[in-house]
């Protein structure tokens, strides 16, 4: 297992660009993360990487990430890595609970680096000056990323030991060296 072979795989099964960025984000995300709590940062790398690779051809549930999970253990990725992106999904919460901490940091990253995208989308320097508070505000206007779960977001953070806030800018600080590759260097031009 290794993040060659792992972004050969993810390529191999998805095609549209913007979940790309977003396993991007999720990775970067889960990295940071792994070298702040002294974990294997290319493990938790790999599992944010890895986490949607399969939602492109099969988007409905259960069949992401049952299918995923299945490509993965026939090339013989870890239990952990696959329990991991399994536990991610909250409708399978029952067979596969978020009881390792590998588990919780994704589940909190997933949502909440899709919607620190979402908000650099509409700045007009992107990432780059976006902050906890920016987000925070963010979260509160529904029509805004209408799609993101924000109980995911708060119960992610809870379930992961961390405070909201600092979670946020967190994220927002793993993303920001990779804003070029994420595609949120400069926004659309929105106002906050």
């Amino acid at each position: 297992m290794n993040r060659t072979n792992a972004f050969a795989l993810l390529n191999e099964y998805v095609k549209d660009q913007a979940l790309v960025r977003h396993m991007l984000a999720v990775e970067a995300a889960m990295r940071s993360y792994a070298r702040k709590l002294g974990q294997d940062e290319e493990t938790w790398g790999i599992v944010g990487l890895l986490h949607d690779f399969d939602y492109e051809r099969w988007p409905n549930a259960p069949d992401h990430p049952l299918k995923g999970s299945e490509i993965l253990r026939e090339k013989g990725y870890p239990a952990e890595v696959i329990h991991a992106i399994l536990s991610h999904a909250d409708y399978l919460a029952d067979q596969h609970p978020r009881t390792h901490l590998l588990d919780k940091a994704l589940y909190a990253c997933d949502e909440l680096a899709g919607f620190v995208s979402a908000c650099s989308m509409v700045r007009p320097n992107g990432v780059t000056d976006l902050t906890a508070s920016s987000v925070k505000k963010k979260l509160k206007a529904k029509g805004f990323a209408r799609n993101v779960n924000r109980d995911d977001i708060t119960r992610g953070a809870a379930d992961f030991g961390v405070e909201l806030t600092e979670h946020i800018q967190f994220v927002i600080d793993a993303m920001k060296p990779h804003a070029e590759t994420l595609g949120l260097l400069r926004g659309t031009g929105g106002d906050e």
